[in-house]
Parts: structure tokens; sequence; C-alpha cells
């Protein structure tokens, strides 16, 4: 069952998946990990520039630079029906420098990130060496259903 996608372009986009693509790796990533598959579920995904990534990354978690990828999940008051999981943001400039450092597919390392992204807007995490193990294996697992090889491994 498709989530609901509310897709951002807040920069100057080149070379950007189709919102199909985008799609289809929220819906891998969801349906692995959901304990209720049929449940739908509501995200944004904005793709910003160095500039917001490292103003985000700096206000939320005090690193004064950009990322490649930011995770808000929401956090649904008490009584409150509401399926929305939160947003991603994407930072372009970033993720095609570190697919070309890493010597990856650009639109591999794209579906890499968003289905990190996800996972941890449902809860996973890789602080310690066991939940990054788990989290990397989920993420292997997902990106193997598409045809998309370990990003873990040196290319």
């Amino acid at each position: 069952m498709p989530h609901e996608i509310d897709l951002q372009i807040a920069c100057a986009p080149t070379e950007l998946p189709t919102k199909e693509q985008f799609q289809l790796w929220v819906d891998a990533a969801l349906a692995e990990v959901s304990n209720e598959p049929n449940q739908e579920f509501e995200l944004t995904i904005r793709l910003v520039n160095n500039e917001e990534s490292q103003q985000l990354n700096n206000q939320y978690r005090g690193k004064d630079k950009p990322t490649n990828v930011l995770s808000f999940p929401f956090e649904v008051p008490d009584g409150v029906e509401l399926n929305l999981l939160g947003d991603l943001i994407i930072c372009i400039e970033v993720m095609k420098q570190e697919a070309q450092e890493q010597n990856k597919a650009l639109f591999d390392h794209w579906a890499h990130l968003v289905i990190h992204g996800c996972l941890h807007l449902v809860g996973f995490d890789h602080i310690s060496e066991s939940e990054a193990l788990e989290m990397e294996t989920i993420e292997t697992s997902i990106l193997n259903k598409l045809g998309i090889s370990d990003p873990y491994l040196e290319q």
C-alpha cells in the first residue's frame, strides 16, 4: 500500500529521482519494518542545499556542517489519530559528493539514504555497534530486494 509523500524541492535540482522512485524506496523500507502492513503513513522528503542542511544539522544536532540525511520523527500527541511519520531532509550536494567519492551509482545512493532515513523515522538508530549492525542488515536486505548492492561493502 503506497504511503503519502510530500516531496519538497528547496534548491536547484539536477539528476533527481522521480516521485515514483521515492515512492518505491519509502514503500520498500516501511513494508520491511511495519508491524501493520496495511497501515498507510505520511512523510515529507525535503531536498535541500548545503546551507539549509548545515543550518538544520547545527540547530538540531550541534554539528556545524552539512550532512547527507536528517530524520525528524513526528511524535503524535496522545489522543490524536494521525499517521504522520515525520520529515526526511536530504542534502543533494552532500549526497552526490558521497556517491562520487564512494564510487556508487547515484540513484543507488539516493535509495540508500531514503531507506536509511525511513528507518530512523520508525525508531532505528546506529549509536551503538549492535544498533548499527541491525540497521545496516535491514538496509542491505531492503536494497537487495530492489536489486541494489550492499552500500557498506567497499566499491
